[in-house]
């Protein structure tokens, strides 16, 4: 066809759930670095303090692998037009990312907390 039709003109959609999956995801990788980054420039937040933010990123984490999901099945679903399959697939990738750096952050504070204890 040499003219463009109704279809092929509209503008492009755009798959919102696998761009939010990638900035949950980025999130949840910064959130113990500026938690820890808290505890050093502030006197009134102790770094076991500021490590709560390791159960943040583990939320957001989580939460950018399921948009990550639904971003994909988004674009599966409108046949690749709404776009996004590589955008959800670094969301994924950082969740889980930040997923890792939170449980290992939780576990490094449970043995913290068992050396504390059995010290004496």
């Amino acid at each position: 066809m040499a003219a463009h039709t109704r279809s092929s003109s509209l503008p492009r959609a755009v798959n919102v759930r696998a761009r939010l999956s990638a900035l949950f995801g980025l999130l949840s990788v910064l959130c113990v670095p500026a938690g820890i980054a808290l505890s050093w420039y502030s006197s009134t937040v102790t770094l076991l303090e500021s490590l709560g933010s390791a159960v943040l990123g583990l939320l957001f984490g989580i939460y950018a692998v399921i948009l990550a999901r639904r971003g994909r099945e988004t674009a599966a679903r409108t046949l690749g037009r709404s776009g996004g399959e590589g955008t959800a697939k670094l969301g994924k990738f950082l969740g889980g990312l930040g997923i890792c750096i939170a449980l290992t952050t939780g576990l490094a504070v449970g043995f913290y907390g068992l050396l504390t204890l059995f010290r004496d």
